[in-house]
């Protein structure tokens, strides 16, 4: 349930972080100064950032991946998922019947 959560979470703060990890490369590149430090902190960059975009950008992410992996599903209607067995030395691996 917790591992869940975390993949979900990380699912929807990926887009900031991309954003983020973008712009300190670039002001990385462009200015090497020493006030540049202060400048390119984590809370500088959020105060600048399309927080708006990023957020609707992480919930459509999330929704996508939910909804994708929620309709796929291995088997038919009315089949039976018949898990993996220990039998005559050897793993038998799970299968749909």
């Amino acid at each position: 349930m917790i591992r869940t959560v975390f993949e979900n979470l990380l699912l929807f703060l990926l887009p900031t972080l991309i954003y983020a990890a973008w712009i300190l490369f670039t002001r990385a590149r462009r200015t090497a100064d020493d006030d540049s430090e202060k400048a390119n902190s984590l809370g500088s960059i959020l105060n600048d950032a399309p927080l708006v975009w990023l957020f609707v950008s992480g919930a459509f992410l999330v929704i996508v991946t939910l909804t994708f992996f929620g309709s796929s599903s291995g088997g038919k209607p009315g089949q039976q998922y018949q898990p993996s067995v220990f039998k005559d030395g050897k793993i038998q691996p799970s299968h749909i019947d």
